[in-house]
């Protein structure tokens, strides 16, 4: 029984976590044979070099970094001569909309009665009761998170990876990516077939 509770008390912060996260979603190419491929190599678009958004070259330095990290733990290693796969990512955070409602109820309330047969006051409570929802919109930013990989020899698109979450500015932080590189690479089981 003990062994049991302190599985239980382990296992549900893990849950919890993972719960949490927000939705990934993958596609891949059945007919690629992932046991092949064991290096790959960052593909990294140079147009926009005159400092024209710092910020990115932090972006750029945080998505490489988790997901090396990732790709680290499967075996694969960062070959910039001979890669087998050639990995690019996008980012891009927008405005969105949000609706949200909130419950409308009641305020409580008691009232005060006279009874003439035991001739005593008594009070009646009265609970709050529900009213309906109370709906408000308002702007939020969400950052899209897209990892893509290709095949180095055939330049054929093998797996995708993204992610969508709200983030609180343009400049989208390291512990947002990581989260959301975990999210993406929660899903990365070509490697492990």
């Amino acid at each position: 029984m003990k062994m049991l509770k302190a599985a239980l008390g382990l296992l549900l912060p893990v849950w919890l976590v993972v719960s949490c996260a927000t939705p990934a979603y993958v596609e891949k190419d059945e007919t690629a044979d992932f046991s092949r491929y064991k290096t790959y190599a960052w593909i990294i678009d140079n147009k926009d070099k005159k400092g024209k958004n710092r910020h990115q070259e932090f972006m750029q330095k945080y998505v490489q970094e988790a997901v090396a990290a990732k790709l680290q733990k499967e075996g694969w290693k960062e070959d910039r001569n001979k890669p087998d796969v050639l990995i690019s990512y996008d980012l891009l955070v927008e405005k969105a909309t949000r609706e949200q409602a909130d419950p409308v109820y009641s305020r409580p309330f008691r009232r005060i009665y006279y009874n003439p047969f035991y001739r005593r006051y008594g009070v009646i409570y009265y609970p709050p009761m529900f009213m309906g929802y109370d709906n408000s919109i308002y702007e939020v930013r969400q950052g899209t998170l897209t990892i893509t990989m290709v095949d180095a020899k055939t330049d054929k698109t093998i797996w995708q990876g993204w992610t969508t979450d709200e983030v609180n500015s343009r400049n989208v932080t390291k512990k947002e990516i990581r989260s959301s590189v975990n999210s993406i690479f929660r899903k990365f089981d070509v490697a492990r077939k």
